[in-house]
C-alpha cells in the first residue's frame, strides 16, 4: 500500500482589543532593512514600499486572485453560513508544497493559486512569498501578526536535502520527525505544537491520523490587534439583526460616531467603511443594500477592492457594528480540486523533489480560522482620542451605517496590500 502525504493546514484568526492608541505603528527588528519610518503619512514606509518591486507586484495580484476565487466557491455551497477563512494562509502553504511538486501537479498547484506561469517563474514565486512572510511577521505592545509553517515527517522518510533546505530558508518553517505508526502520539504532538503556536485557540485540529500519513504540513497565523479608534462599552446595546426576511436574532450591537473612511457604491448598492488597526492593517466592512448580497459577491474582484480604496473618504458617520465572534473549518481539499488542483489528491501526484520514493500524494487538508470582534478595553484604559480631519469631507448631517443585516469583511495588511482575512457575517449568533 502507498504511503500518503496529509497536509493540514492551519488558521486561528483575529482577536481585536479596541484600546487607545494614537499612532499605528510596526517597528521590530527587520525596521533597518526596510527603511526609514514615518509616522501620520499615507505612505507608512518611505522608499522602501514592496509594490515598487515588479515581482512581488505579480504576487500580491495573484494572492488577491486566488483569495477571492476560493471565497466565491465556499460561498457558493455556504449560502446561509457565516464565512471566514485566511487565503493568504492557504496560499502559502501550497506554493510551500510546490517545492516538492514536479511536472503536472506543480503545474496544477501554481495555476491553481492564480500565477499566469508564462509571466511569473516558480522562483519568482517563492521568492516572492519569502519576502512577504518576512514582511507580515512583526510584532509590538499593541499588535501582532505571526505567520509560519510546520513540517512534520515521518522518521522513517528521508526527504531531499535540497528541499528541507528550502522550506527553511524560504518559507521559515520548522521541520520535526514524527512517528506516524503511533497515531495517538502523532496527532498529540501535532496538536501541541498547533496550540502553542495559536495561543491556545486552536485545540485537537487534527484527528483520526492514517498511520500510513508520510508527512504533515502545518501552517498558522495569529493576528491580535487594537482598534485605533476604540468603542465605548458603554454604547453597546442590544439590537436585532435580520438575518432574513423571516429571522432576526438579538446581538449586542456597538456604537460610535467619529471620522472613518467610508463610501457608498451606486452601481453594486452597499456601503463600505474601512476601520483601521494599530500596525498598519485595515479591517474594509461591505454592507449590501438588503437583496444585493449576492451582486455584491459576484463583483468581489481585485479591481472591485482597488476602486473601493480608491473611493473611500475620510467622512464623519455614526457606525454600528455588532460584536461577534465566529470560526469557520473548510475541507480545503474539494475547493482547489475545483481550481485545477487535480493531480496532488491522486495517484498521479508527482512529489519527487519531496523524496525519491514514489507514492506520495496530498490525503487531507484542512483549514480552521477563528474571529473575534469587540470593544473590550476602552473604558478601562480611559480612553480620549481627538481626530483632526479636513473638513471638506464633512456631511450637513452624518449618515447612519447599521450593520444589522449579513456583510462581508474583508482585512488587508495595508503595507503590502495583502488580503489576511475574508468573512461573511450570515448571522453573528451562529458557530461553526
Amino acid at each position: 500500500m502507498k504511503p500518503t502525504f496529509s497536509l493540514c493546514l492551519l488558521l486561528v484568526g483575529l482577536h481585536t482589543v479596541a484600546l487607545c492608541h494614537q499612532h499605528p505603528r510596526y517597528r521590530n527588528k527587520q525596521d533597518d532593512a526596510k527603511g526609514t519610518y514615518y509616522p501620520g503619512r499615507s505612505s507608512q514606509w518611505e522608499e522602501a514600499s514592496p509594490l515598487k518591486n515588479k515581482t512581488f507586484v505579480k504576487l500580491v495580484f495573484s494572492n488577491a486572485d486566488f483569495a477571492f476565487s476560493f471565497y466565491k466557491l465556499v460561498a457558493s455551497e455556504a449560502t446561509h453560513k457565516n464565512i471566514f477563512f485566511s487565503p493568504i494562509s492557504i496560499s502559502a502553504s501550497f506554493a510551500m508544497l510546490a517545492l516538492g511538486a514536479r511536472a503536472a501537479t506543480l503545474t496544477q498547484i501554481l495555476e491553481g493559486l492564480a500565477f499566469n506561469l508564462k509571466k511569473t517563474q516558480e522562483q519568482e514565486i517563492h521568492e516572492g512569498f519569502g519576502q512577504l512572510l518576512h514582511m507580515l511577521n512583526r510584532s509590538d505592545s499593541e499588535f501582532q501578526l505571526s505567520l509560519g509553517n510546520a513540517l512534520f515527517i515521518e522518521e522513517t522518510l528521508k526527504p531531499l536535502q535540497k528541499f528541507l533546505d528550502d522550506v527553511k530558508s524560504i518559507y521559515e518553517s520548522e521541520v520535526f520527525s514524527t512517528d506516524f505508526n503511533n497515531s495517538v502520539g502523532a496527532e498529540n504532538q501535532i496538536n501541541s505544537y498547533i496550540e502553542e503556536k495559536t495561543n491556545g485557540k486552536i485545540l485537537k485540529l487534527v484527528e483520526n491520523l492514517d498511520p500510513l500519513t508520510a508527512m504533515v504540513l502545518v501552517n498558522y497565523v495569529f493576528f491580535k490587534a487594537h482598534w485605533e479608534k476604540p468603542f465605548s462599552t458603554a454604547q453597546t446595546k442590544q439590537e436585532d439583526f435580520f438575518v432574513d426576511q423571516k429571522t432576526s436574532v438579538k446581538v449586542d450591537m456597538m456604537y460610535r460616531k467619529g471620522y472613518y473612511r467610508n463610501y457608498f457604491d451606486e452601481e453594486l448598492s452597499c456601503w463600505l467603511v474601512q476601520i483601521p488597526y494599530s500596525g498598519g492593517v485595515a479591517a474594509l466592512f461591505v454592507l449590501p443594500d438588503e437583496g444585493k448580497m449576492k451582486l455584491v459577491e459576484d463583483a468581489l474582484l481585485k479591481r472591485t477592492v482597488n476602486k473601493w480604496e480608491k473611493s473611500l473618504q475620510d467622512r464623519k458617520i455614526h457606525l454600528h457594528i455588532p460584536k461577534f465572534s465566529i470560526s469557520g473549518t473548510y475541507d480545503v481539499k474539494n475547493i482547489v480540486k475545483q481550481m485545477g488542483m487535480v493531480n496532488l489528491f491522486t495517484e498521479q501526484a508527482d512529489l519527487s523533489g519531496i523524496t525519491e520514493e514514489p507514492g506520495l500524494k496530498v490525503s487531507k487538508v484542512i483549514h480552521r480560522a477563528m474571529l473575534n470582534v469587540h470593544e473590550n478595553g476602552t473604558e478601562a484604559a480611559g480612553a480620549t482620542v481627538k481626530e483632526v480631519t479636513w473638513r471638506s469631507g464633512d456631511f450637513p448631517r452624518p449618515p447612519r451605517v447599521r450593520f444589522n443585516r449579513p456583510f462581508l469583511l474583508v482585512i488587508l495588511d495595508k503595507f503590502t496590500h495583502t488580503v489576511l482575512f475574508i468573512g461573511k457575517i450570515v448571522n453573528p449568533k451562529q458557530n461553526d
